[in-house]
């Protein structure tokens, strides 16, 4: 069975029963605009969908898992461990684009990573496994870029990493296989779509406060205009006869269930934070179109067994 390969944040494995719970009885391709680490789909597998993030980097590591696993494997083999001395055969084993020393070797994979934000030449397989390599070995497996688009996240303390990941990335190749992978705006899937799909829409967001409301949304990713587009593209699709399930912050309750979807509060473990400690349980919603009689009993059938 496939399972996530990269630890994402607003990772959606603590929702998958509930999410499951307002799959319609069948459908016909699965789509995923916001993909992240694709803890549904993986465990889905489902076959001649599609996946598509805005993340560049991310979908270039995808759509290598699924072209060139073995060559992604390989390289991925070839890796040191984070805190060994830097490569003297590699760009920056004395300091990096400002001139600050590199302290170890993961640091200068790090730098190296970021050729493409800064306009140096990469390719396309070395960026993929150093994506890998750097969400094993970075502190608390976060992904989090500067304002020019580096990654910047620092060192992380682990006893043993496991960067290779070798299983996991067959059995994702496999799944990946028959999938078409965009980066574009989550709008590509109106192009794509039919009558009898389903369409997970998982946003990215920041978990909020019990008190806070929808003007209280971060303004640095997801907006209130991407907000108002997605509803409307869901809305869409809906009268399209297309089935749509979407997971957003709890704010957007009255959002959704003011337009006339089924929506639900559930709480969330945060799979990501700054602050290891602090991974309390969040407010989150599910929103979906599909009406309870048309829905998948959870309790005959396991998410694994679904296709």
């Amino acid at each position: 069975m496939a399972s996530p390969i990269l630890k994402w944040a607003g990772g959606k494995r603590q929702l998958l029963d509930e999410l499951y719970d307002r799959f319609p009885h069948s459908y016909d391709h699965f789509h995923e605009p916001f993909f992240g680490g694709g803890a549904l789909f993986f465990e889905l597998e489902p076959k001649n969908g599609s996946i598509n993030d805005t993340n560049p980097r991310l979908i270039n590591f995808y759509k290598q898992v699924r072209d060139n696993p073995e060559k992604l494997i390989s390289r991925l083999r070839s890796f040191e461990e984070p805190e060994s001395s830097p490569d003297p055969n590699l760009p920056f084993a004395e300091s990096n684009r400002k001139g600050k020393e590199i302290k170890n070797y993961y640091y200068q994979q790090r730098e190296i990573f970021n050729n493409r934000p800064y306009g140096n030449k990469f390719d396309e397989l070395d960026e993929a496994a150093r994506l890998l390599y750097l969400n094993r070995t970075c502190y608390n497996g976060l992904y989090r870029e500067n304002g020019d688009g580096g990654f910047n996240v620092p060192i992380g303390r682990y006893s043993n990493p496991d960067w290779i990941r070798a299983n996991k990335i067959r059995e994702a190749s496999r799944v990946l296989e028959s999938t078409e992978i965009y980066n574009r705006d989550f709008e590509y899937i109106s192009e794509i779509v039919t009558s009898g799909d389903l369409v997970y829409f998982d946003p990215p967001y920041e978990p909020m406060s019990p008190t806070a409301s929808f003007n209280d949304y971060s303004q640095d990713g997801f907006g209130r205009e991407d907000q108002e587009r997605l509803l409307k593209l869901a809305l869409e699709l809906d009268r399209e006869g297309i089935n749509v399930i979407l997971s957003n912050s709890g704010v957007m309750y009255e959002m959704y269930n003011d337009a006339g979807f089924y929506v639900k509060k559930e709480g969330a473990t945060r799979a990501i934070n700054s602050d290891g400690s602090n991974r309390d349980k969040v407010n989150e919603i599910i929103a979906t179109n599909v009406v309870p009689a048309n829905r998948q009993d959870a309790g005959q059938q396991g998410l694994a067994d679904f296709s």
